[in-house]
């Protein structure tokens, strides 16, 4: 399996883990064509409280572990669970609580970004 399909793959999988703990705005963007990103996509969603933030973050380690054997190179947050980073190298997730999200502005810091918004279930 080539790397786009196994990126596509991890993707979809980390989409299905938030829908599945009903984090909110989730968008997806592709940082490919941007000189000196961290990684070639961010998955970005929101969570209502900090015990949501930590769910959904659990979920989405635990589906990707399970159904694609692979586990994040490196998480940060889960302490206070306000914002939590999972990194899969070149899928990064960012999972934040919506004053948190809002505070930060990452939509606008990426805006040369091709976004993906994808809708709530």
């Amino acid at each position: 399996m080539n790397k786009s399909t196994e990126k596509e793959q991890l993707i979809q999988k980390i989409v299905e883990s938030i829908q599945d703990t009903k984090g909110e705005d989730i968008m997806i963007f592709d940082l490919s064509n941007i000189e000196n990103s961290v990684a070639e996509t961010f998955v970005i969603c929101s969570g209502n409280s900090n015990t949501q933030v930590s769910a959904i973050s659990g979920n989405i380690e635990k589906k990707v572990r399970n159904d694609l054997k692979d586990r994040p190179w490196h998480v940060e947050g889960n302490e206070n669970a306000m914002w939590i980073l999972l990194d899969y190298v070149s899928v990064v997730v960012h999972v934040f609580q919506k004053e948190i999200r809002e505070y930060y502005d990452i939509e606008e810091l990426w805006g040369d970004a091709k976004i993906t918004k994808i809708a709530n279930l």
